[in-house]
């Protein structure tokens, strides 16, 4: 097969990869010039993906164009080659408006019948300062569009929304562009988990995945809000939630021309489930989690997809992604100048196992050697699996701490409050699937027994 990715950064090399290790063709497109070290020397790279359509064209139903993130214009772009006759996967417009436009998508998940949390939009600072004087309360701000990093946004704490108002007034410089726009959406306590699947165009296929995001920079849930520092995800018992939540979105993405991966995340209380946002893309690390609990292939996933035929399946237990990074992560490089070309090694020769469970992020090769590269410090994924969340949890911790890299910084307690409080608090509330699941007796000893071994 025959597979052009698009996108801005190479977020989904790692899967390129994979892909070229099956024995198809690969070539990518990647439009940020800070990005070109990106997979450079590990997946070949086109300067502009309009002159390979025909290339992919010429591959029939074997040539699939994997659009990698959502940007300006580029849902419009997707529908548009579908129109022309091109196999794509990554989203729509419509998908791109349910990401960007969050107040929408709040409407959007009203419609279909889930209970939301009270969304005001705004354009200017003294707007939102009128409506936190009439209404105040905790709220958490978050900015609308693709120009806004996760760390912009902020989770308010005080219960007069004092610290909204504070960072309202020091964010003010964001809203210079007359097109920008953010929401103060009521605060809600309780789990946060999302639920995800691959939609084709036409309907739902195969089994949905529950996750629980860790989005704080450090251990234990503080500092920056990132884009993610690590994922417990599982295919299993996941029915019941999705029915519930993803699964009413068939009809508006069917007729939005929507064709990839989807995911909303959620709060879950003792009050039911409620909506925050969706992803309408792969998501970075979100593939990387996925790919260990899918039976199916990257190739024969993404075939059934665009012609509509043949079974998707997924292996059952848990996945355990930790994102691994280096400077100026959780910022970038046009904020914080920071050297890229470091250098990446490993504690021995990886086994075939671990080399398939660790996905490259912004590397590349120079003179031979596998150098960090690109914007973020997004530097790779060290994944773990098993029966148990502590099964998997070990296993990432194990193979994180084989990867030698100057300045790493990784968390090391991904999966932990999944483990001792959150997964049982789902399955109390009626969320999960009836069935039973085995869970460790010690995942505290489990965690710290695979720390020492590190050397943390």
């Amino acid at each position: 097969m025959r597979f052009l990715g698009i996108g801005d950064t190479c977020d989904l090399g790692a899967l390129y990869q994979r892909l070229l290790g099956d024995g198809h063709e690969v070539r990518v497109a990647i439009a940020d010039p800070m990005a070109q070290g990106t997979m450079a020397g590990l997946v070949e790279q086109t300067s502009n993906w309009e002159n390979e359509l025909d290339w992919v064209r010429g591959a029939g139903d074997d040539g699939i164009i994997l659009f990698e993130n959502v940007a300006e214009s580029r849902g419009h772009l997707q529908d548009r080659l579908r129109r022309d006759g091109f196999n794509v996967i990554g989203g729509s417009a419509y998908g791109d408006r349910l990401e960007n436009d969050r107040a929408y998508a709040q409407s959007v998940l009203a419609g279909i019948g889930l209970q939301t949390c009270r969304v005001s939009q705004f354009s200017d600072v003294a707007a939102a300062e009128n409506f936190l004087d009439r209404n105040p309360g905790r709220y958490v701000l978050k900015f609308n569009g693709t120009g806004f990093g996760s760390n912009e946004n902020y989770v308010g704490r005080l219960p007069d929304g004092a610290d909204i108002r504070a960072m309202l007034r020091a964010r003010g410089s964001l809203l210079d562009d007359p097109t920008a726009s953010f929401i103060l959406m009521s605060h809600v306590d309780g789990v946060e988990m999302g639920v995800g699947a691959y939609f084709d165009g036409e309907r739902f296929v195969g089994r949905a995945c529950l996750d629980w995001e860790h989005k704080r920079f450090f251990a234990g849930d503080i500092g920056e809000l990132t884009g993610e520092m690590g994922t417990v995800a599982t295919f299993d018992r996941s029915d019941a939630f999705f029915a519930r939540t993803l699964a009413r979105m068939a009809p508006m993405l069917r007729q939005g021309g929507y064709c990839g991966y989807i995911n909303l995340n959620t709060i879950v209380n003792e009050e039911g489930i409620w909506p925050l946002e969706f992803t309408c893309r792969f998501g970075y690390p979100g593939f990387a989690v996925l790919s260990p609990l899918q039976q199916t292939g990257w190739a024969e996933l993404f075939s059934a997809m665009v012609t509509r035929r043949g079974r998707v399946t997924m292996r059952p237990g848990f996945s355990v992604a930790i994102v691994l990074t280096t400077p100026p992560f959780p910022y970038d490089r046009s904020v914080i100048d920071e050297v890229v070309g470091l250098p990446v090694c490993f504690d021995g020769a990886l086994s075939a196992d671990e080399q398939e469970r660790l996905y490259y992020g912004e590397v590349g090769l120079a003179g031979g050697q596998l150098v960090t590269s690109g914007i973020y410090g997004w530097t790779m994924v060290a994944t773990g699996v098993g029966a148990t969340i502590a099964e998997a949890q070990s296993g990432a911790l194990a193979l994180a701490g084989r990867v030698i890299v100057p300045n790493l910084r990784y968390r090391y307690d991904i999966g932990d409050r999944v483990l001792r409080t959150q997964y049982a608090e789902v399955a109390r509330l009626g969320l999960l699937d009836e069935a039973p699941v085995r869970v460790a007796q010690n995942p505290e000893s489990l965690t710290q027994k695979a720390i020492n071994e590190i050397g943390h």
